[in-house]
């Protein structure tokens, strides 16, 4: 199976330099959520280099704010799911950018702590709420332009 996030269709990339992608995620647990990538084809928190972990971080760092000046979010919600146990479905190591808004759902609070409660998570209606949640064109091409101001090198 071809890796979805080392070979990524060209229309979910927001921004890329030679360590990281950005990405549009394609199964969004909110309007907006992206990923943060390593351009090199890792599982293991372990096998990135110095480098890669900080270009992870600026990463994150410049998704959270080209999210919260074009789609102007009031919180986020950030982390990685390292490990099949862990709920990592993709074996390629990758952070989530998930922008969050006051009522977005019912009950916040714990964040990402609810990930290890045997609950259903009432963000993640799976495909009515990933459709709702996916980017309207618009809001795409203002993220586009917004990624196209910057560079992380």
């Amino acid at each position: 199976m071809e890796c979805p996030f080392c070979s990524p269709e060209k229309d979910v990339i927001l921004y890329e330099d030679r360590l990281v992608r950005i990405l549009i995620d394609s199964y969004p647990a909110s309007r907006g959520h992206l990923l943060v990538v390593p351009k090199r084809h890792v599982e293991r928190w372990e096998e990135l280099t110095w480098a890669e972990k900080s270009a992870l971080v600026r990463g994150m760092e410049l998704a959270m704010g080209k999210l919260r000046e074009t789609l102007k979010p009031d919180a986020f919600n950030v982390g990685m799911n390292l490990g099949r146990a862990a709920g990592q479905t993709v074996p390629h190591l990758h952070l989530h950018v998930i922008p969050r808004w006051e009522g977005d759902c019912a009950h916040p609070r714990g964040g990402v702590r609810k990930a290890v409660l045997d609950l259903e998570d009432e963000n993640l209606k799976m495909r009515e709420r990933w459709e709702r949640n996916r980017l309207s064109e618009e809001e795409v091409e203002r993220l586009r332009e917004a990624f196209k101001r910057y560079s992380l090198e």
